[in-house]
């Protein structure tokens, strides 16, 4: 039996190998999974010219997965460094890396990340419209937009952002309904501008098919972009943000007719107390497909800190069903992360996604603290570094500052609680003495 994309195979009864890999990395029934994916409540994103993909899942009953960004632009043009990014990301086990290379030969960087990765690769198309046509956004046509995706398609690229749900209408309710930030979203802003100096629909609206058609061709995952999102906490759950998630709920099922899966995108900044319900809205208005956030940042006042403003609305978006974190760093509103940054971005939000996976009961979340939990106990350094989510760090800490005695630390030393627990447990006397 053939297929063309992962929908249409698990639609048939067919288990893919990619199926096979994520059932295996998720302690899952692999038909179980192939459910999920028929109904579009878990996308495998695996474009099948990437054939250095180890495939991963998203969505329901998965564990939450983590993306980071990175590339060049015009004003940061260092192709080497963010190759060393790449490679950084995947070794920090970073499930997704998108590459939103908006200046110079976006292709060929492209085309050695998707051979290199084994990370799923995610592209927005529009940042490389004006570069790959060498001409001004006013003057490119449907076709040629529609031409960026096929490339990157073609490349390999595994899901693509595009904004198809900012149409004419939703436009208009964000002009007639002033926000602090407008729209924040670059890709969302390019075809904005696209639509009000060509007095025309957004083309990715109105030839939504022909889009649909590269994506089941090549068996691309559309993750359906929030242009519409709050770029702070004033504009959240506004006329517009929610008028385009309607939107993209009637883009979904359409998709779903031609085998496409599809991933939906969401805000951005938003208050801490209206996270769950904003998840719940996703999750109700398209349909269960799966949810991907940016954030949310629950506090607009932090800049250098912003990668855990993401991480604590992160993990209250997860744990209340949003599946795919995009990782923000400490540069974020203020310049291109270096390599430093990207890290702590990294592990913010791998540390928000492992803490929603306990609170939804992920198979294996709470047994890796447990584990750690034991560690302590026994006061087993070693073990704690190998459990870490980053041992870099914890073990650099530990040998900067020495304790008199090994199986404790500097800040208690003797008077270490576990220490003492211990011993005294064991029938030992404790001696606070030199």
């Amino acid at each position: 039996m053939s297929y063309t994309t992962q929908m249409d195979a698990a639609k048939q009864g067919i288990i893919t190998e990619q199926m096979k890999t994520v059932a295996q990395k998720e302690q899952m029934d692999v038909n179980k999974l192939r459910e999920l994916v028929a109904s579009g409540k878990v996308v495998i994103p695996a474009n099948k010219h990437h054939t250095s993909l180890s495939a991963e899942g998203v969505g329901e009953g998965l564990r939450t997965k983590i993306n980071v960004n990175l590339g060049v632009s015009k004003d940061c043009c260092n192709l080497d460094g963010e190759m060393e990014k790449v490679k950084k990301a995947i070794e920090l086990k970073a499930e997704a890396i998108m590459d939103l290379s908006c200046f110079g030969k976006t292709q060929e960087f492209r085309r050695k990340v998707i051979d290199y990765s084994p990370a799923m690769i995610g592209t927005v198309p529009m940042y490389d419209a004006v570069g790959m046509h060498e001409a001004e956004l006013k003057d490119m046509t449907a076709e040629q937009l529609l031409a960026v995706v096929e490339r990157h398609a073609e490349d390999g690229v595994d899901f693509v952002t595009v904004h198809c749900g900012l149409n004419r209408a939703t436009a208009e309710r964000v002009k007639k309904n002033k926000r602090l930030t407008n729209i924040v979203s670059r890709g969302g802003s390019l075809l904005f501008a696209w639509m009000e100096m060509n007095n025309q629909e957004n083309p990715f609206y109105e030839h939504y098919e022909c889009l649909l058609d590269i994506c089941a061709k090549h068996d691309v995952t559309i993750s359906l972009g929030d242009a519409c999102r709050p770029g702070c906490l004033h504009d959240a759950t506004d006329a517009a943000q929610i008028a385009e998630l309607m939107t993209l709920g009637e883009l979904t099922k359409r998709a779903w007719e031609k085998n496409v899966q599809v991933m939906i995108e969401g805000p951005g900044h938003m208050a801490l107390n209206e996270i769950a319900a904003n998840m719940l809205l996703e999750k109700r208005l398209c349909h269960g497909a799966p949810f991907y956030v940016l954030g949310p940042l629950v506090t607009d006042i932090a800049p250098g800190y912003d990668h855990i403003t993401s991480a604590i609305g992160g993990a209250i978006a997860a744990a209340n069903g949003a599946d795919f974190l995009c990782y923000v760093t400490p540069a974020e509103h203020l310049r291109l992360p270096n390599l430093e940054e990207m890290k702590d971005g990294i592990i913010a939000s791998r540390i928000a996604a492992h803490a929603a996976d306990i609170a939804k009961g992920i198979p294996g979340a709470r047994e890796w603290d447990d584990k750690m939990g034991q560690a302590r106990a026994d006061l087993d350094w070693e073990k704690m570094f190998e459990l870490a989510i980053d041992d870099e760090k914890p073990r650099r800490l530990r040998k900067e500052s020495q304790p008199e005695e090994q199986e404790t630390c500097t800040m208690c030393g003797k008077m270490c609680a576990v220490r003492n627990m211990n011993r005294i447990l064991n029938g030992k006397e404790v001696s606070l003495k030199d």
